[in-house]
């Protein structure tokens, strides 16, 4: 058996480029035989930004609900919250003591932040929480307090999961053997080549999403203001350089994708390729909206999945820091 672990910071309800860029791959993964899937949603990262105790928690109810209405079996997948695992935060402590600060100083998320407190005139470090400057040491507890063999992660966070493995090898390194498992990245190339609304990346920094839940006319209503050019319907259109067609395509069956290809070829109207988009669309989202709404409604549902995921995590998580401190001469 292969452990594969995916961590989901909560930001909301989740848009259309994370459903086809990660949820959706991760819930193939989770499914397939021969794998032992955990997935966690990391609110204790999330804190860094969101600090307002109501929005959390719906933020936080609103990713898990996401992915139990998308069809997240919490049989076979270990899904969890966080911050129930309190042994993550003692293991951030034990990974931080072999951390190196030039290597944090390294980490591009601290980096892009100080570049910018110098590029405005301010001083490097103005308004950069040690939660920030940590984030990827507590990323790594979070991956190896599970002996985690593969971590799914895009190409953002590939430097975090290198960090990691720096780690673990220097702790392995200081007690001659292999106190931690290092793990290894599985590579979502993908999550990059989701268009938005604007043409650019869908992101929730750029304002340019569809959120995957939305109601049935909103939904239609925000991908009809895809950016599109100003070519008149009856000329061909080259379905490769549109992003309504490449969203399209992540929808539909490989038959729509080719009829839809024809007509790009032929003529179409920018209208007409947009509706055709919303109906793929509705169609893929419209039961697992309907589930998403039920849970939201009873949260307590939501709640009882998760704590049962988290004792099953504890189970884990105990057995792998018994080993760590029996490693490091603390009481086991």
């Amino acid at each position: 058996m292969s452990t594969i672990l995916t961590g989901v910071k909560p930001t909301g309800m989740p848009h259309v480029g994370n459903f086809v860029g990660a949820i959706r791959p991760a819930l193939k993964l989770a499914a397939t035989e021969g794998v032992d899937s955990l997935l966690f949603v990391a609110d204790y990262h999330a804190l860094i930004n969101v600090q307002n105790p109501d929005e959390l928690r719906q933020m936080t109810y609103e990713v898990a609900a996401t992915w139990l209405a998308l069809g997240l079996d919490p049989e076979k997948t270990v899904f969890y919250r966080q911050s129930d695992v309190s042994e993550v935060f003692e293991l951030n402590w034990i990974l931080s003591c072999f951390t190196e600060k030039g290597l944090m100083n390294r980490a591009h998320a601290y980096k892009a932040r100080s570049d910018e407190n110098q590029q405005k005139g301010r001083s490097p470090d103005e308004g950069i929480s040690m939660g920030l400057y940590g984030y990827p040491v507590l990323m790594a507890a979070d991956i190896v307090l599970y002996d985690a063999d593969k971590v799914p992660v895009g190409a953002d966070q590939l430097q975090h999961l290198e960090i990691a493995r720096d780690i673990v090898q220097r702790i392995n390194h200081n007690y001659g053997k292999e106190v931690l498992k290092t793990p290894e990245a599985m590579i979502q190339k993908e999550t990059a080549t989701i268009p938005g609304l604007d043409g650019r990346k869908m992101s929730k920094s750029y304002q340019n999403t569809i959120p995957l839940f939305l109601e049935s006319k909103k939904l239609r209503k925000l991908i009809m203001k895809i950016k599109t050019d100003s070519s008149p319907p009856e000329a061909p259109k080259n379905p490769d350089e549109s992003d309504v067609f490449g969203l399209y395509s992540h929808f539909a069956t490989p038959e729509e994708v080719d009829a839809l290809r024809v007509r790009y070829q032929t003529g179409i109207g920018w209208g007409e390729a947009k509706q055709a988009l919303y109906e793929v669309i509705e169609r893929s989202v419209e039961k697992p909206r309907e589930k998403y709404l039920s849970l939201m409604a009873d949260t307590d549902q939501i709640e009882a999945v998760l704590v049962e995921g988290a004792e099953r995590a504890r189970e884990i998580a105990q057995g792998v820091l018994r080993r760590v401190r029996e490693a490091i001469g603390a009481r086991s």
